[in-house]
């Protein structure tokens, strides 16, 4: 019977030169034995794993990219090394660990579907890290991605946020483009029950501008953090 390969999920880092701190050597060792990656991007991922093995030479190591508009065509073509060829494979995530809000995610729903054996690595996911951090009840929440664009729309989906935190006891967490970060925040404060608490983690594992904080909006009102451009997760409770 034809061996099939291993599809090994590869976390990566969150804030840039974080690699030597966050990075286990279990997930440095597997990279080091790989040549096929399934990637979100391209660039990013080339210079990610030159930056954990310098040893390696990323021109003689196979990269492709399966992003948010990839097909299922494309999904199921990624695979097919280690379907067809036996060849073990990493998935990496633009930021994180992959498939926790990551287009890496399909990859995975089909390796199930094939067989394939599915091996996750631990490493630093921005969602668990700010949950940690928040104070917040982590034994019911809930990751809704990103809130609509649409002010009017945006304003609806926080106070249906706000609801099902009460009616569920359950901790609400989301994101914002970086650029929209601070019109977000100020979305916050004008909509939300001044006794919600608000935690707003930004560049989580960064030794230098790490900033993770929870106060109520009545606390956080005329003392908000510039988070522009920023990567950063909010969570909200009660």
């Amino acid at each position: 019977m034809k061996k099939t390969g291993i599809l090994y999920l590869i976390p990566t880092i969150l804030a840039e030169g974080t690699q030597d701190q966050v990075i286990s050597p279990q997930v440095k060792e597997t990279v080091q034995h790989l040549t096929y990656f399934v990637v979100e991007n391209l660039r990013t991922a080339r210079r990610y794993v030159k930056s954990i093995c310098p040893e390696l030479v990323i021109e003689q190591l196979n990269f492709v990219q399966v992003d948010k508009d990839a097909t299922p065509a494309q999904v199921q073509a990624s695979l097919k090394p280690l379907l067809e060829q036996g060849i073990d494979a990493g998935i990496i995530s633009e930021a994180g660990c992959p498939g926790i809000a990551d287009p890496g995610a399909e990859v995975v729903k089909y390796a199930h579907q094939k067989s394939i054996k599915v091996v996750p690595f631990a490493g630093p996911s921005a969602i668990l890290l700010s949950l940690m951090g928040s104070g917040f009840n982590g034994q019911q929440f809930c990751f809704h991605g990103y809130l609509p664009i649409e002010k009017r729309d945006r304003l609806q989906a926080l106070r249906q946020l706000e609801k099902e935190m009460q009616q569920r006891n359950q901790t609400q967490i989301f994101m914002e483009t970086p650029y929209r970060n601070n019109k977000l925040l100020e979305d916050l404060l004008a909509t939300l029950h001044p006794d919600t608490k608000l935690c707003i983690a930004a560049n989580i594992t960064s030794p230098e501008h790490e900033f993770i904080q929870t106060k109520s909006i009545s606390q956080w009102k005329g003392k908000l953090p510039d988070i522009h451009k920023q990567p950063a997760v909010f969570l909200i409770y009660r």
